[in-house]
């Protein structure tokens, strides 16, 4: 196999959410605001999306998507502006350019934006779908109905329990990660000068890895610890850095569109 390199990875600055830490990580109190992006990633063989946030719509009106208490729960925080299709377009794309959308969950803040995407082929962690659709009781709020339901008919791949190498030459490895549901991804992006991990949900706060606590809502605690040693394991043999899709001061320390890492 000759190996070969992502072009370029935009993080896109989609909506924030202010939660209730402990919601997180146990043992925290007090409130914390944390991002929602979505990462562009530029190959000689497509352009891919690992996940797409909340719903656009959600930015406009949230109360009307998710109803009064759960729109004050998640103290959305944005502007139109980041909007996942205006920012795609602001980087000079259209919509129909993605040719690729990996999903690390289908949780709502995930995978809102899905349906601005029919001409993708979609990835999904093995079992994902089916739990989607029917989720445990205490996480089931995270799933949207009519959401799943929009994409019921799209191009679906699964991926089987492993890891895979989605064009082959080791630029993009998608990840299984279980635990947080029973198909979980991440991403290992192999840029020319330097090597990411995007987390996806695996894990939620970089306390959290660092002293191997699950989230509270993990469907599989046993599974989201052995995630957990494993993303540490993977970043520390192949000198990748970590970035949590929901931690703050990942989301602080690292570039943001219109910049990218090449």
């Amino acid at each position: 196999m000759t190996l070969a390199f992502a072009r370029r990875m935009w993080a896109l600055d989609c909506p924030s959410l202010t939660v209730e830490a402990v919601t997180l990580m146990y043992g925290l109190s007090g409130m914390v605001t944390i991002p929602m992006p979505s990462f562009l990633i530029e190959h000689p063989k497509g352009l891919v999306l690992f996940d797409t946030g909340i719903a656009p719509r959600a930015i406009d009106d949230p109360v009307g998507l998710y109803g009064q208490e759960m729109a004050d729960a998640l103290g959305i925080s944005s502007t139109p502006d980041q909007r996942l299709d205006r920012q795609i377009e602001a980087l000079g794309y259209k919509l129909s350019d993605i040719t690729h959308v990996i999903s690390s969950h289908l949780h709502f803040d995930h995978s809102g934006g899905h349906h601005l995407f029919p001409q993708a082929t979609f990835y999904a962690g093995q079992g994902e779908l089916r739990f989607a659709h029917f989720p445990d009781p205490l996480g089931a709020f995270c799933y949207m109905p009519d959401e799943l339901a929009v994409m019921r008919n799209f191009t679906w791949r699964e991926v089987p329990g492993v890891d895979v190498d989605l064009f082959g030459d080791g630029s993009l490895i998608i990840l299984f990660m279980p635990g947080h549901t029973p198909g979980e991804l991440s991403l290992k992006v192999r840029l020319a000068n330097r090597t990411f991990i995007l987390t996806g949900d695996a894990v939620h706060l970089r306390a959290a890895l660092e002293v191997e606590f699950p989230f509270p809502l993990d469907c599989d605690t046993k599974a989201s610890l052995q995630t957990l040693r494993r993303i540490k394991r993977i970043a520390e043999g192949e000198e990748a850095s970590i970035w949590i899709t929901h931690d703050p001061d990942d989301w602080a320390e690292y570039k943001q569109a219109p910049a990218c890492y090449e």
